[in-house]
């Protein structure tokens, strides 16, 4: 396969993972409406098929494959349809992320494995399955997702705090080893989405969403993405920090 060196008119190729709701699902159509071509994946495959379907009723590019990104071979796979369906990958948009909070002492061990797996690994597998496709184009942009609370660590956050520092600490690893690569990471404050309802413990999530009557829509996470991929190839947009204005 010869892969083209430089981007084409009719929009960036975008893959996106956790695209069947919430900050994906934005993101997906908000730069689908920007015009660029969208790959979306997602674990629920009839969730992430109907949102790439009501893209292309809108008139935009979108395709869907069902993804685990806990499995390397399932994120190969996904930037594989990409690369044989347009013959490269502009954009990865490592989106796919949960957040169970609890305290320490409750013990919830299979959460904080499962937030290792998704949050860090999830990541990790999204930038080995593309890498080698950005370094053949000589050029590529890898935005992970990060959080606020990768910046700072609230009771009942420990865990999912540090996988998000070790989002922004990859990230800047990529970003430091790189001269042909753009890396963005874009930490979203209180944002509407479903990570809320994978908290299993009922006052936790009930005291989060108490604070949700602030939170911004995942579509202003969606903007920010689509602002740091629109710069000149000789700007990276390192770092964005998006939250409402009310939070503390």
């Amino acid at each position: 396969m010869t892969v083209p060196t430089h981007s084409t008119a009719v929009g960036k190729v975008v893959l996106i993972t956790g695209a069947g709701s919430g900050i994906g699902e934005a993101t997906a159509r908000r730069l689908a409406e920007a015009g660029h071509r969208v790959v979306l994946g997602a674990r629920r495959g009839k969730l992430v098929a109907a949102v790439a379907e009501d893209i292309r009723a809108a008139g935009g590019s979108a395709v869907h494959r069902e993804l685990d990104v806990t499995d390397l071979e399932s994120v190969r796979a996904f930037a594989g349809a990409a690369t044989d369906q347009y013959g490269r990958v502009d954009v990865l948009v490592n989106n796919a992320g949960v957040m169970p909070l609890s305290t320490l002492d409750a013990l919830k061990v299979d959460e904080w494995n499962r937030m290792i797996d998704v949050n860090i690994r999830g990541v990790l597998h999204g930038i080995a399955a593309v890498l080698p496709v950005m370094r053949a184009q000589g050029e590529g942009h890898i935005v992970n997702i990060a959080s606020v609370s990768g910046h700072r660590v609230d009771p009942t956050a420990a865990v999912y705090s540090a996988t998000k520092f070790a989002v922004r600490a990859i990230s800047e690893g990529l970003r430091q080893e790189s001269r042909d690569l753009r890396v963005t990471v874009v930490s979203p404050g209180l944002t509407r989405s479903e990570l809320t309802e994978g908290i299993s413990e009922s006052a936790v999530r009930e005291a989060v969403q108490d604070q949700m009557d602030i939170a911004i829509p995942a579509s202003a996470i969606g903007e920010a993405i689509l602002y740091a991929i629109s710069q000149p190839l000789d700007v990276d947009v390192n770092e964005l920090v998006v939250r409402p204005t009310a939070q503390g």
